[in-house]
């Protein structure tokens, strides 16, 4: 008996495991997923029927045909219970051709655009969705998040100094009210939850909280600790659009298979004093001045950072990371220690652009992507605030606002 339990509760169990996002292949590159029109958001966010598009490289560059499917979810990242013709008008499962093959670069590679909604594939539904990649016989490769939303409520949004005097210089507080406009919110405490998120980062996420209080019909959430982030640090950066010249971060170039680009010794800057100087928030942008389309005229660089090897890091592991990583810290993206040179050392083949990137450390499974630059309080972030929302009966979660601040405006 408990065995047949197990077996009927198994498939609730599976479908209960929240998605997330896969990592590619050591040949797929330069993942760009972005509301078109729009380079500031480093995920697409935008209103239902508004296009946003998926590109990538293959530096294989055979040609080869992917295809993509869309996943509705909910709040929390768990497929929703709908079908896919509750949430699609057309169907998923489209092949994914070439737009290009590379053309003047020494790395070959072939370049991949599909973009949302298309005569094929229109998502219907408003919601959280994932957007994955396969080959021709199934299997995933990558898949990435993105958003659509109909903006019912309103969503202010403001980013304070925090009350606790232990984290005032170090920390912004996100406070934030739900006006109710076009759609009054049944019983709040449970039907609706929300996601903040700092510089669009999923992995950093404040989930789980719920309405402080309620005056008329605003839900307030005036927390202190509970909506806190670590301010950070503004991002270094590099320039490689031109692989001529050595541009802005970039000390030297060296030529052997492919150009080599050697960037500035980097020091930690956790002991120093805040400078502001201004980045975009560790995204990046491809570009290029040897050719008219970035797209597929872009080259690829050995782009070789360097910091230096403070002893407090000598224990631990070293990542460098930014949104060209996903924010992740794999292996491609560890830094080695040169007791020669006194320098963590490391390699990333990336494609021609503006870069910004930071350096964590790991010890276990401690990960501080803080420790080498620092938290400060004046740091520039953008904070996003996601308003979901399940009806009384619905099957799903809808996003239905979306609040935004930056903590250039910090107040106390």
């Amino acid at each position: 008996m408990k065995k047949l339990l197990f077996l009927l509760l198994l498939p609730l169990a599976m479908q209960a495991q929240p998605l997330v996002e896969k990592t590619p292949p050591d040949y797929i590159k330069t993942i760009i997923f972005k509301a078109n029109g729009n380079d500031k958001n480093q995920f697409p966010i935008v209103r239902r029927n508004e296009s946003f598009s998926l590109q990538f490289d293959d530096i294989i560059g055979n040609e080869e045909t992917y295809y993509y499917q869309l996943t509705h979810c909910n709040a929390d990242w768990t497929p929703s219970q709908l079908l896919k013709s509750e949430y699609l008008k057309g169907i998923d499962g489209q092949p994914i051709q070439p737009e290009a093959n590379s053309y003047g670069t020494l790395q070959t590679y072939s370049h991949y655009r599909v973009t949302f909604p298309n005569e094929l594939t229109q998502p219907t539904l408003s919601g959280n969705y994932m957007l994955s990649i396969t080959d021709s016989y199934g299997t995933e490769l990558f898949s990435r998040r993105f958003i659509l939303y109909t903006p019912l409520v309103a969503v202010p949004t403001e980013v304070k100094r925090a009350r606790d005097m232990k984290y005032y210089d170090t920390s912004q507080v996100v406070q934030f009210s739900i006006q109710q406009r076009d759609l009054r919110l049944e019983n709040p405490q449970e039907a609706v939850k929300v996601a903040i998120l700092q510089n669009f980062r999923w992995d950093r996420a404040i989930t789980g909280v719920k309405p402080q209080y309620v005056i008329g019909n605003d839900l307030v959430y005036k927390y202190d600790r509970e909506t806190s982030f670590g301010g950070g640090n503004e991002y270094y950066y590099f320039d490689s659009k031109d692989l001529q010249v050595a541009a802005q971060g970039v000390v030297r170039l060296q030529r052997s298979k492919l150009i080599n680009s050697f960037l500035t010794v980097n020091t930690p800057r956790a002991n120093h004093l805040y400078t502001y100087y201004p980045d975009i928030n560790g995204d990046f942008l491809v570009t290029t001045i040897n050719g008219m389309n970035p797209s597929n005229e872009a080259d690829y660089t050995q782009v070789h950072f360097a910091l230096e090897g403070k002893s407090t890091f000598w224990g631990k592991e070293v990542y460098v990371y930014g949104k060209f990583s996903n924010y992740e810290l794999r292996e491609e993206y560890k830094l080695t220690y040169d007791e020669k040179d006194g320098l963590f050392k490391g390699k990333v083949l990336l494609k021609q652009g503006f870069y910004n990137y930071k350096f964590a450390t790991k010890a276990g499974n401690a990960v501080d992507f803080n420790e080498i630059s620092g938290n400060f309080q004046q740091t520039e972030n953008t904070y996003l605030v996601l308003v979901y929302y399940r009806a009384p009966g619905a099957l799903y979660d809808e996003v239905v606002g979306i609040g935004s601040a930056s903590s250039t405006n910090i107040t106390k």
